[in-house]
């Protein structure tokens, strides 16, 4: 997200609100007619690769969709020469990545755009379309309170900082042991000065959800953390989202996930389905942030 100007953030918001308004009108374009984008994962992936694989189409580029086991990757090639190859036949390159060093290696060596689909320290498209989903709801980002509530994983790093960038007041209630990144914090805290915005790191989630205008939270045991699953159960005691601690929000307020929801963990059914949840406009809104970040990067350009 640090990657972005609040202007560019902004600007991206905007054109992903033209991209759905336009959608059941003319859902097809040629912005990206000619180029071929190329979609590295290396962790499975429901609403990112779809959002990717949709809007290329429709924007008029070619998707190549490209596990780790298709590649000479599974066999030794470095990423920088994997990267170095992609770069003379392709346009650019969505990566969902197990180690965020593997992004800035693809992004080193490569002479293309690479676009962060998800990797262990960030998910910023996530955090993009979940800005435009606030907007859409809210009318307004500037102001607002967001509480997040769990783990300080790689979408609340995303959050932070885009919420500091753009105006938000950030509210992060996490277990001991479970905070954000230290770094991503300070950096979140340097925007904040900016911005006009506070951060605010603590370990209750009562008090994170006082009076916010956002309450947003993510399963508390991610990809790759299976072996965690019970010590984090039982350290994330007390950190579901119910209606109860909803309650402690404004009346107004909205409810995200980033999905997929492990409902009875870290969301109950009741909320998660209820009238404030905009769990499947969040979903949605991928696809257009997508297209918009693909066309701020790549359209007019050989």
């Amino acid at each position: 997200m640090q990657d972005l100007s609040p202007k560019e953030v902004e600007a991206i918001l905007n054109k992903a609100a033209q991209f759905k308004a336009q959608r059941s009108r003319r859902p097809l374009s040629d912005e990206l007619k000619g180029k071929t984008i190329a979609l590295i994962f290396e962790k499975p992936s429901t609403r990112t690769r779809v959002s990717f694989e949709t809007g290329i189409h429709e924007l008029g580029g070619n998707p190549l969709f490209l596990s780790t086991n298709e590649l000479q990757l599974s066999r030794g090639e470095t990423i920088a020469d994997t990267a170095r190859t992609l770069s003379r036949y392709i346009h650019g390159i969505v990566a969902r990545v197990t180690s965020h060093n593997h992004l800035i290696e693809l992004s080193k060596h490569s002479a293309i755009p690479v676009i962060n689909a998800l990797s262990p320290l960030e998910h910023p498209c996530q955090a993009l379309a979940d800005l435009l989903t606030i907007r859409e709801h809210k009318g307004k980002l500037k102001g607002l309170k967001f509480a997040w509530v769990g783990d300080g994983n790689n979408v609340c790093n995303s959050l932070m900082l885009g919420c500091s960038l753009i105006g938000l007041n950030f509210s992060a209630a996490c277990p001991r042991g479970y905070e954000p990144p230290a770094e991503i914090t300070k950096q979140a805290r340097e925007n904040a000065k900016k911005s006009g915005t506070k951060i605010e790191i603590i370990n209750n989630p009562s008090k994170a959800v006082a009076k916010a205008d956002v309450v947003y939270t993510d399963v508390f045991v991610s990809m790759g953390q299976e072996s965690e699953r019970e010590q984090r159960m039982q350290d994330f005691k007390g950190f579901q989202v119910d209606s109860k601690l909803l309650a402690d929000a404004k009346r107004d307020v909205i409810f995200m996930h980033c999905l997929p929801a492990h409902r009875g963990e870290e969301v109950t059914d009741e909320v998660i389905d209820g009238p404030r949840s905009v769990v499947w406009d969040q979903a949605e809104n991928k696809l257009h942030t997508l297209k918009a970040v693909l066309v701020s990067l790549l359209a007019g350009k050989r």
